[in-house]
């Protein structure tokens, strides 16, 4: 079974509410359609009347009492930071900001934007409205690589992170990235994390700044989650090929085998995923958020029908259980 095939699978076996705010965009409304058609998730379109989809549930954007209630969350939220009630019910207008605030008060799972809205545009408004998950310091994001056969004969699926929102993650912020990436592998992918922090150098081979910030995030995630398994300064063919990381890497726990590569700043990890994508031919799923209290992912404003379907089922994923409890299902079933 593919990466997408499992995706869809796992994702129809508990539909998830899942919010459109871009009900308009010719995109957004095939995928939402065949997200129902299909059962992957419940696709709910947060719009005005005249765009609603004959068979797709909506909410209406135009509704004052909705309004309302978007309003008053904006200005408990934003208030203290100078927000005025003329200016929140102007953003409640918003459908955008509508879906979040919906998601907020728990009347849907997640949400999905960016067809029409920019990055910057996305992101605000789920900080804004959904914030970080409790313990939850840095936002970050990921994409999930599907890629043909490089070490087995099987194709695999590797979490590339962060190429997307932080630019040059302190050490701390470093940890906070593998350890969210982590998470949400183990409900998008259904697989144990094995993580890799790449780099120049394979333990202690190079030296310098960003060496030792990665030696630092190390230490931060064994004392945050020391169940995880996670290893660097690793160099990308240390973390990837096993008679590699036999030569550079003995004993490592995860070099040769490691399914999430964590890249030492974004200049890094948005070259490799845009490189991977293009000389490799892989499929490049994302950037999918990390750290939210419950998900909103944003869209390539160059999206497909079926990039949004695919983010919309990885969203469904996000919102389901808990990591912990599945990857205690995962090593139960598979013995690792």
């Amino acid at each position: 079974m593919s990466f997408l095939e499992s995706l869809y699978e796992r994702a129809a076996c508990r539909p998830r509410r899942i919010l459109f705010p871009e009900a308009a965009d010719p995109r957004t409304r095939a995928a939402a359609l065949e997200l129902k058609t299909r059962g992957i998730a419940e696709p709910v379109l947060v719009c005005s009347a005249a765009d609603a989809l004959p068979g797709v549930e909506f909410i209406d954007v135009d509704d004052p009492l909705l309004r309302a209630e978007v309003a008053e969350q904006l200005l408990v939220i934003r208030g203290p930071k100078g927000m005025t009630p003329e200016q929140a019910a102007e953003h409640s207008k918003s459908p955008l900001l509508m879906a979040d605030a919906m998601v907020r008060l728990g009347r849907a799972d997640g949400c999905v934007a960016g067809a029409v809205h920019t990055s910057a545009e996305v992101v605000r408004a789920a900080l804004w409205l959904i914030g970080p998950a409790d313990g939850v310091r840095t936002i970050s994001s990921a994409f999930y690589m599907d890629v043909a056969p490089f070490r087995s004969e099987h194709e695999e699926v590797l979490t590339f992170t962060d190429c997307a929102v932080v630019r040059k993650p302190t050490a701390g912020q470093l940890a906070d990235i593998a350890i969210a990436a982590a998470s949400d592998r183990v409900r998008i992918v259904g697989d144990v994390p094995r993580v890799a922090f790449l780099s120049f150098s394979t333990k202690g081979s190079g030296k310098g700044e960003s060496v030792e910030r990665i030696r630092l995030a190390i230490e931060h995630v064994h004392k945050i989650a020391p169940e995880l398994a996670v290893d660097g300064e690793l160099q990308g063919d240390a973390a990837l090929i096993d008679a590699v990381a036999s030569q550079k890497a003995p004993g490592s726990p995860v070099a040769g085998r490691a399914n999430v590569l964590v890249f030492p700043d974004l200049d890094a990890g948005n070259i490799a995923y845009k490189l991977v994508q293009r000389v490799a031919h892989a499929r490049a799923i994302g950037p999918i958020l990390q750290g939210m209290r419950h998900p909103c992912n944003d869209l390539s404003r160059g999206a497909s029908a079926d990039d949004i379907f695919n983010v919309a089922a990885i969203t469904a994923l996000q919102a389901g259980d808990s990591a912990a409890i599945l990857l205690n299902q995962i090593r139960q079933e598979t013995g690792t």
